[in-house]
């Protein structure tokens, strides 16, 4: 079945390694092959720049420049439906230009949720062992498919504790400045940690099937979310006058959801530092799929799903859970492969795959 969500046509100019790539993938498994390093990765973080306007290899989109280029521009022609529209990025040190059929949205978070894709990557891993900023990221990149104004709430906070720091720092915990922003602090974390705790219900019902399906042994998967704050305003506001004299001896807030944690376990042990390495990967794989599920069911489609030198990742028995995965989901694929052979697709058609290959950051026969 063809996909109601597919990128037609992709093309690349002055991205990493990548001076100038253009492919028409096909609607469903699009392998891309090569050597490591020259330019499997960037080409999907191309399509993850131009779908969500941020990289998942650099904090700042402008890094992604090639070495003695100003800008790097992708343009992505997108299926939706019955529609079929063009995103375009432009990025520099200096320039972000998001653009959709040649016109500024009139929210950034109105691009980034217009074309849902999900990336599965080797750095991925830290999902599960890496701090607990990055499960909070997964949970406000599920809110925002469900509820677009949690990203409004989460940077009117961030923006609002740092100014309650700092004048934490300058001027004391008697400054009389702190309420206005302990105010906005309380009203705009409260609302965002709402948020976080339905995106934690959500992604929940969601990881606890993939997992069972994906472990290798009958395996007891626990996910617990654990607020740094809470979701009433007033009890909020009253927490951070109380936590005034700790926050500056600490230098930190040390209430909000700045704290948040998404905790996760296996067998009862914490899965973070006491599961196996095979048991974090294939955690962290249920997780990609659960938040898959959880944005096809906000978006009401199959999200754009780009896989990146997974089986480098996984024992064979979990890469053939990844294929089998593959062959069940209905939506566009991208993977990266260094050994396009192993993944083999009985009864492919030339519409169902197409196979690319890249050399020094081009494509090649």
């Amino acid at each position: 079945m063809t996909p109601s969500l597919a990128l037609r046509r992709v093309s690349v100019r002055g991205l990493r390694n990548l001076a100038r790539v253009d492919i028409e993938p096909v609607p469903r498994l699009n392998v891309i092959a090569g050597d490591n390093g020259h330019g499997k990765t960037s080409l999907l973080e191309a399509i993850y720049l131009v779908s969500t306007t941020r990289s998942f290899r650099a904090e700042r989109a402008g890094e992604v420049v090639q070495t003695g280029q100003d800008l790097a521009t992708i343009i992505a022609t997108v299926q939706d439906g019955l529609v079929v529209r063009e995103q375009r990025a432009i990025v520099g040190p200096r320039v972000k230009s998001y653009l959709v059929d040649g016109k500024r949205p009139d929210r950034l978070v109105t691009f980034a949720t217009l074309t849902p894709v999900v990336v599965f990557h080797p750095g991925d891993l830290s999902l599960v062992t890496g701090p607990a900023s990055l499960r909070r990221t997964l949970l406000d990149r599920v809110a925002l498919f469900h509820e677009p104004t949690s990203g409004d709430h989460r940077q009117r906070f961030l923006r609002a504790l740092r100014e309650r720091q700092d004048i934490l720092e300058r001027k004391g915990s008697s400054a009389a400045e702190l309420s206005v922003y302990e105010e906005l602090m309380a009203r705009e974390g409260a609302l965002l940690a709402a948020a976080r705790e339905r995106a934690a219900e959500r992604l929940t019902e969601a990881l606890t099937p993939a997992f069972t399906r994906m472990a290798a042994r009958e395996l007891e998967l626990g996910v617990s979310y654990r607020p740094g704050g809470t979701t009433d305003s007033d009890q909020f506001g009253a927490a951070l006058f109380s936590h005034r004299a700790a926050d500056l001896r600490r230098h930190t807030a040390t209430f909000g959801p700045q704290r948040d944690e998404l905790e996760l376990s296996i067998d009862g042990r914490p899965a973070r530092t006491q599961a196996s390495q095979g048991q974090q990967r294939v955690l962290t794989l249920a997780l990609k799929v659960a938040e898959l599920a959880t944005v096809r069911a906000a978006r009401g489609a199959e999200p754009i799903l780009l896989l990146d030198d997974v089986s480098s990742e996984l024992d064979p028995a979990r890469t053939g859970a990844v294929y089998e995965f593959l062959r069940e989901t209905s939506g566009q694929v991208f993977v990266t492969t260094t050994r396009p052979d192993l993944l083999v697709t009985p009864g492919a058609t030339i519409a169902d795959r197409a196979d690319w290959h890249l050399r020094d950051g081009a494509l090649v026969p």
